[in-house]
């Protein structure tokens, strides 16, 4: 059998069989691997299972793998602290590790997690990453992280056992000169799908897509929405005042709306 990486999606549904109680035996049956690679794989977090802290891991040990110089934990310890004393990475690299470490390794570090730093204090003399997303964002909204269990688990609470928790995307045309534009919403459980025309990809022209959902289906099955931070779902004040929850997706993390991104 040749070997292959854990993909980030087959990581969100590893996540998924575990917390339903399937072995790795099990799970490596469904996904198509040895039972030994999933077992190796839910060994990487020290509690229960979860997506996040088992990608991190993997960036954390892969970053280390094969280099010649013997990088530490210390040593990251070192440059974390130094970087908290508003040092750059290439005055930390300058000072201390000159060829030993790239500062562009440091980078890297702190940009896939290995070192745990907030971006936003670093103190940079080249330019800082940008999304290849155009449309605008805004940072204001309820979190995914306060969203509850059961709409994660895609579990239906209550007696309603039908469509309540949706995810919500839009879909651009690149085909002629008028893009079109499509309001994108998967049910959760059911993975019901509709898809409604937009005119733009405005804040108004969503809600009124949204406002055509409502009126279609029984307000029961409209639990919850949950979406990116896109521009056009700067609407979702109004929408939480249909009586509607609204969470956001973190950034870059595509597997935390799996239904609508699949």
């Amino acid at each position: 059998m040749s070997y292959k990486n854990l993909t980030l999606n087959e990581r969100n549904k590893i996540e998924v069989l575990n917390k339903e109680g399937y072995f790795s035996r099990r799970i490596a049956k469904i996904l198509g691997y040895h039972h030994s690679t999933i077992a190796r794989e839910l060994k990487r977090c020290d509690t229960e299972y979860e997506t996040d802290l088992a990608e991190r891991d993997k960036e954390s040990k892969s970053s280390l793998k094969g280099r010649k110089t013997k990088v530490t934990y210390e040593i990251l310890e070192s440059i974390k602290e130094k970087l908290n004393s508003k040092w750059s990475p290439e005055q930390i690299v300058g000072c201390f590790y000159k060829g030993i470490l790239s500062f562009k390794t440091i980078y890297n570090w702190i940009y896939s997690g290995v070192i745990d730093f907030d971006i936003s204090k670093l103190r940079r003399k080249g330019k800082s990453r940008k999304s290849k997303e155009t449309r605008g964002k805004f940072n204001i909204g309820t979190s995914i992280r306060k969203r509850p269990k059961n709409i994660k688990y895609r579990v239906s609470l209550g007696h309603t056992q039908g469509a309540q928790d949706w995810e919500l995307d839009t879909v651009v045309s690149s085909r002629g000169k008028s893009k079109g534009c499509l309001a994108t919403f998967v049910e959760r459980k059911t993975r019901f799908y509709i898809a409604l025309p937009m005119k733009d990809r405005s804040k108004d022209s969503m809600f009124e897509a949204i406002n055509k959902l409502v009126k279609s289906l029984p307000k029961e099955s409209l639990k919850s929405f949950t979406s990116d931070r896109g521009k056009e779902f700067a609407c979702y004040d109004e929408v939480e005042k249909l009586g509607i929850d609204f969470y956001f997706a973190d950034p870059y993390s595509a597997w935390q709306r799996g239904s609508n991104e699949n």
